[in-house]
């Protein structure tokens, strides 16, 4: 576990955000309020998001009328987080977190399935620290 992670605020703008995730080489980092409480985690794949082209939804006309198929709930969502400039609108909110106490297989099977890179270890309710897939790595590796 990486006791000390780097941290953002939601307000923080994207590009200040992508510049930490490349220059301190970590795949994810907790994002918290002005009072210190996770709210949620920008990792890498939500930068990358914001660089995809916008799905157009299908369409099909009814009595002279172009209804779209899908969720307007979920083009607004797509279109509210690729066109995001602050880490708030493109972030992960209540991300899945674990406690220090969290076995290294359990944490595993998180991350594989839920294809999760980067969890936020909560302590007594404040962020205690992060383990990433290097962390978990490192359990196999003994000097």
């Amino acid at each position: 576990m990486t006791r000390t992670p780097y941290v953002v605020a939601p307000e923080t703008e994207i590009a200040e955000a992508a510049r930490l995730l490349i220059e301190k080489k970590v795949n994810g980092i907790p994002v918290v309020d002005a009072m210190g409480s996770l709210v949620g985690i920008l990792c890498q794949s939500d930068l990358v998001r914001l660089q995809k082209k916008f799905p157009i939804p299908s369409v099909f006309t009814l009595l002279d009328g172009i209804l779209p198929i899908g969720s307007l709930d979920r083009v607004e969502s797509e279109l509210s987080r690729i066109s995001a400039t602050t880490v708030a609108e493109a972030m992960t909110p209540d991300p899945q977190t674990i406690t220090p106490e969290t076995p290294v297989d359990e944490i595993a099977t998180l991350m594989v399935d839920r294809k999760l890179h980067t969890l936020p270890v909560v302590e007594e309710g404040a962020l205690a620290g992060v383990v990433g897939k290097e962390d978990v790595l490192r359990t196999l590796y003994r000097e």
